[in-house]
């Protein structure tokens, strides 16, 4: 017996937010750039735990009103992104599709071989034209995760804020006072 067929053509323009919904729920990541759409695959389990383990970090330490999300779309100029955490302020809404870029004060990207290029490159570049005003980017190690801070300078751009190692327990001021500790975290 022959299988149905689903006849999906892409848009005869720029891709929009609304496009988003015509795709299928397959897994793969779904984010629009500057009108194209990015398609990556799945994360892999140890990039699942790790932003399991850096959500939960955050949302203990988190002060009243403040929630810690994980793969919330964010609307951001020319573009629909997904970050693999994100930070939202008091008083934002509680419940919907897209964050706006207002109402985050940090996003999170875990670096995987699919995506090495848009979190080190592309995604800081239209988080800083957004506003974002902290950038964390987190790379797998063989000794555990090494997590490089980024804050928002005069609004157009990242400067590096320090580094944090598997064993470097911290005190941060950003989104707010807290100690990170990934040595605590599992392996």
């Amino acid at each position: 017996m022959a299988q149905p067929t689903h006849q999906w053509r892409p848009p005869e323009r720029d891709w929009q937010e609304q496009d988003l919904f015509d795709l299928p729920e397959d897994g793969n990541r779904y984010e629009i750039i500057d009108g194209s759409l990015h398609v990556t695959p799945p994360p892999g389990f140890a990039h699942q735990e790790l932003a399991d383990d850096l959500r939960m970090a955050l949302r203990l330490s988190a002060p009243p009103g403040w929630r810690v999300i994980r793969e919330a779309g964010l609307r951001a100029p020319g573009g629909n992104l997904i970050p693999d955490v994100s930070v939202v302020k008091p008083g934002a809404p509680r419940d919907g599709l897209w964050l706006h870029a207002a109402d985050v004060a940090l996003v999170v990207e875990i670096e995987s071989p699919s995506s090495r290029r848009y979190d080190r490159l592309i995604k800081p570049a239209l988080y800083a034209e957004a506003g974002i005003p902290h950038y964390w980017r987190v790379e797998r190690g063989d000794f555990g995760p090494v997590i490089y801070r980024y804050h928002l300078v005069k609004g157009v751009h990242y400067n590096m804020a320090g580094t944090l190692g598997p064993d470097d327990p911290v005190q941060l001021d950003e989104p707010w006072p807290m100690r990170l500790d990934p040595s605590a975290w599992p392996r």
